[in-house]
């Protein structure tokens, strides 16, 4: 991926060594990742910085995946949300979600999807040569 489709990603999950993972990979996919660990961190992170994406793991609570896109998109109308480990097709304010137990390779696959499609703002206009 080439330094203008990078996106600022912030990444909330539950424990910080299942984040720490999958952290990894979204930096050597050649993003920027803020990382908050919990709903309260990642409502804090909404309120301080403006982000392309918001990827919700899954060892966030069912609830804390359930209740936080509707803060991001509360916060932030133009961010995407990607959550992992739930059925999202169902939620008003998911815009992708991936399988219980997807690998990173699917994660980052769906990112790159949800980027070529022009769901995110920042990474729309790069790739429109902007």
């Amino acid at each position: 991926m080439s330094k203008a489709a990078t996106l600022k990603i912030l990444y909330g999950e539950g424990e910080a060594e299942a984040q720490a993972v999958q952290a990894a990979s979204f930096e050597k996919a050649g993003h920027a990742v803020e990382k908050a660990i919990g709903r309260k961190a990642v409502e804090a992170a909404l309120k301080t910085g403006v982000y392309d994406l918001v990827v919700l793991g899954p060892t966030l609570t069912r609830n804390d995946r359930h209740h936080l896109p509707y803060m991001v998109k509360k916060a932030q109308a133009q961010t995407s949300v990607l959550v992992m480990h739930a059925d999202g097709s169902r939620h008003p304010y998911v815009d992708a979600c991936t399988d219980t137990g997807a690998s990173e390779e699917t994660v980052l696959a769906r990112i790159e999807g949800m980027r070529i499609a022009g769901m995110m703002p920042a990474a729309a206009g790069a790739g429109a040569g902007r």
